[in-house]
C-alpha cells in the first residue's frame, strides 16, 4: 500500500512540474483516448457482455422447482437445412425422444418464447444500471471566427474548451448522488497570455423525506423489473410444459393416423380376398349376381377410404415437420414401435386422489404462483398511491470547491468551498392526479383479486376435468379393447355361416366395418387416455421437462 502512494506522488510531482498547456492538451488527449477505446468495442464484445449479463440473471432467479435449467438460451446461429437433417437418424425414423430433442432445439414457436425470456433479462440490465454508479463525460471544443466585410479581414479567432467528469447514481432509498470535475479552458489553446483556465469539484445529494419520492417509491422501477423477469423465467417453464405435452400428442396423432392406413389397408386385403371368393362362387352359380355386386361396391368404398386415409397421415406428417421445423420433403416417419410400447403399458392411473390434485396444483402450478405474486405488486403499488397523496419533500445539499485564478489547476481550495442545503416542499393544492392514481389503484387491486380467485377456480375445474378424462379415457380403453373382441368373433362367425351357407354376404361386410371401427376406437382410446395422463401432469403442475425433452 505504501508503495502505491510513493508511486502516486511521483506521479502528480511529474504531472505539476509540466507546463500548464502542456498538461492541458495531455489531459485532453488521455480524455479523448479513453473515449475512443470506449467506442472502438467491436459489436460482438458488446454482444458477449450482454449475454453474460443476462444469462446472470436468468441463471440467479432460476428455482429449482421451475425444473431443469436447460434449452433457455437463445442462438443467433440459424440452422440450416444440412444441419438439421444431421439430426434426423440415417434410417429416417425418428422416436419421440429424437422429436422432442429436435422440437426443444429447432422449434420456432420455442425459440421465439426464448427470445422474450432473454429480451426481458435485458431489460433489466438497463434499469439496473440506473441504481448503479455511473460515470458520464463531455468533451466540448468550439472555433469561432469573426469576419470584417469592409475590411475583407479577421477581426477575431476565439478557441474555447470544456470538459467534464461526473459519476452518478441512484440508491435504493431514493436518495441520488452526483459527483464530478469539471475544467474550463477560455482560449487557453490559442497561446493568449490573458487566459483563464479553471476547475470545479462539485458534489451534490438529493434526498426525498417525505412523499411518493421517499422510500420503495424510489424502488418501484427496479422492484418491478426484478419481478417482470421472474415472472418471465415461471411463464417460460410454463410454456415449456405445454409445449412438450402438445409435440407428444402430435406424436402420437400422427402415429393414429398411419395406424388407421395400416387398418384400413387390412380390410381392404380382407375385402379383397371375400369379394374374389364371392365372384367364384358366382360364376358357379352358387350366389346371386347381387352378392358380388354388394362386395365389390364396398371394395371400391374400402379403397377409397383408404386413399383417404393415407392422404390424412402424409398431410399430418407434413404439418408435424413443420411443428418441428424441418423441411417438409424431409425424408422421415415416426417409429410405430412407439405404439406397441403403449400398448405394452395399458392403462395406469396416476397415484393422486382428486383432492390431492387440486392440491399440488394450486401449490405447483407456476401460472398461479405468478398471478398471486402479481397481487402483491398491486397492494404495493396501491400503497405507493396512497404515499403520493400529501406534500412532497426533498432535501437537497451540495458543494462547489473551485481552483484559484490563473492556471494553477491543480489546486482546489477546499477552505473556500460553496456549501448549499436546499428544502423543497411541493403542497398538496392539486392533487387531482394524485387521487385519480390512488382511485385508479384501489379499482385494479380489486380487479386483481378476483382475476386470482378466478385462475384458482379456473385450475381447479381444469384438474377436476382431467381427473374425470382419465377415468374416462381408461374405461373407453376397457370398453373398446371388449369391442374388438367381439367384432372379431362376429366376423369369424359370418364367415364360417356365409361357408355354410347360412349367413347373408351383407352381414359379413357389416362386420368387416365393425372390426375396422373397432380397432381405430382402441387405439384412439389408447392415444387418448396417454395424452390425458401427460396433460394431468402438467396441470398438477408436476411435469419435468429434461434436458433432452422428455419429462419425469
Amino acid at each position: 500500500m505504501q508503495k502505491k502512494e510513493v508511486h502516486w506522488e511521483r506521479g502528480l510531482s511529474v504531472l505539476c512540474s509540466l507546463k500548464p498547456r502542456l498538461v492541458c492538451l495531455l489531459l485532453l488527449f488521455i480524455a479523448m483516448a479513453f473515449g475512443l477505446t470506449a467506442s472502438c468495442a467491436s459489436p460482438e464484445q458488446y454482444k458477449k457482455e450482454a449475454d453474460e449479463e443476462v444469462y446472470n440473471i436468468i441463471d440467479g432467479k432460476w428455482q429449482e422447482k421451475f425444473g431443469y435449467k436447460a434449452n433457455y438460451k437463445v442462438s443467433d446461429a440459424e440452422p440450416n437445412d444440412g444441419r438439421i437433417s444431421q439430426m434426423i437418424p440415417p434410417d429416417g425414423v425418428l422416436s419421440l425422444r429424437d422429436a422432442l430433442a429436435i422440437a426443444t432445439k429447432c422449434s420456432r414457436d420455442y425459440k421465439n418464447q426464448k427470445e422474450s425470456l432473454f429480451l426481458a433479462a435485458l431489460d433489466l440490465t438497463l434499469t439496473r444500471h440506473e441504481y448503479a454508479w455511473k460515470w458520464l463525460g463531455t468533451i466540448d471544443l468550439e472555433y469561432t471566427r469573426t469576419y470584417n466585410d469592409k475590411t475583407k479581414s479577421e477581426d477575431d479567432v476565439t478557441i474555447s474548451s470544456s470538459s467534464s467528469l461526473e459519476k452518478n447514481t441512484l440508491l435504493a432509498d431514493g436518495i441520488q448522488i452526483s459527483t464530478g470535475l469539471a475544467v474550463d479552458w477560455a482560449r487557453f489553446l490559442t497561446g493568449d497570455p490573458q487566459t483563464s483556465l479553471a476547475s470545479v469539484l462539485y458534489a451534490t445529494v438529493t434526498a426525498p423525506i417525505m412523499g411518493a419520492g421517499a422510500g420503495r417509491a424510489a424502488l418501484e422501477n427496479l422492484t418491478q423489473a426484478e419481478r417482470d423477469v421472474l415472472y418471465d423465467i415461471r411463464s417460460f417453464n410454463r410454456y415449456r410444459q405445454t409445449f412438450v405435452t402438445s409435440i407428444v400428442d402430435a406424436y402420437y396423432n400422427v402415429l393414429l393416423q398411419k395406424e388407421r392406413v395400416n387398418i384400413n389397408q387390412a380390410s381392404y386385403r380382407r375385402l379383397i380376398q371375400s369379394t374374389n371368393q364371392l365372384r367364384m362362387e358366382v360364376d358357379v352359380g352358387q350366389r346371386p349376381q347381387y352378392d358380388a355386386d354388394e362386395a365389390e361396391q364396398r371394395l371400391l368404398s374400402a379403397e377409397n377410404d383408404l386413399i383417404s386415409s393415407r392422404q390424412r397421415y402424409e398431410q399430418a406428417l407434413d404439418s408435424f415437420k413443420i411443428r418441428l421445423a424441418l423441411p417438409t420433403d424431409a425424408n422421415i416417419t415416426l417409429d410405430q414401435k412407439e405404439l406397441t410400447a403403449l400398448e405394452n403399458i395399458g392403462i395406469s392411473q396416476p397415484d393422486y386422489t382428486e383432492e390431492d390434485a387440486i392440491a399440488a396444483a394450486l401449490e405447483n402450478r407456476l401460472d398461479l404462483i405468478n398471478t398471486r405474486d402479481q397481487l402483491d405488486d398491486s397492494v404495493r403499488k396501491l400503497e405507493l398511491a396512497a404515499d403520493s397523496l400529501g406534500t412532497q419533500l426533498n432535501l437537497t445539499a451540495g458543494v462547489n470547491t473551485e481552483s484559484p485564478e490563473g492556471t494553477d489547476f491543480t489546486r482546489l481550495q477546499f477552505q473556500e468551498s460553496e456549501y448549499s442545503l436546499t428544502l423543497n416542499a411541493d403542497l398538496p393544492f392539486d392533487q387531482k392526479a394524485e387521487r385519480n392514481a390512488y382511485r385508479r389503484a384501489l379499482i385494479n387491486l380489486q380487479r386483481d383479486k378476483r382475476g386470482y380467485d378466478e385462475s384458482v377456480d379456473q385450475i381447479k375445474l381444469s384438474v377436476r376435468q382431467a381427473y374425470r378424462d382419465l377415468a374416462e379415457t381408461a374405461e373407453s380403453y376397457r370398453i373398446q379393447k371388449v369391442g374388438l373382441e367381439l367384432a372379431l368373433k362376429r366376423l369369424d362367425r359370418e364367415k364360417l355361416l356365409l361357408e355354410y351357407g347360412q349367413g347373408t354376404v351383407r352381414l359379413l361386410l357389416e362386420s368387416e366395418d365393425a372390426i375396422v371401427s373397432a380397432q381405430n376406437s382402441v387405439t384412439t382410446a389408447l392415444v387418448d387416455h396417454t395424452i390425458t395422463k401427460l396433460n394431468f401432469f402438467r396441470d398438477i403442475g408436476v411435469l419435468q421437462v429434461k434436458p433432452d425433452g422428455m419429462w419425469e
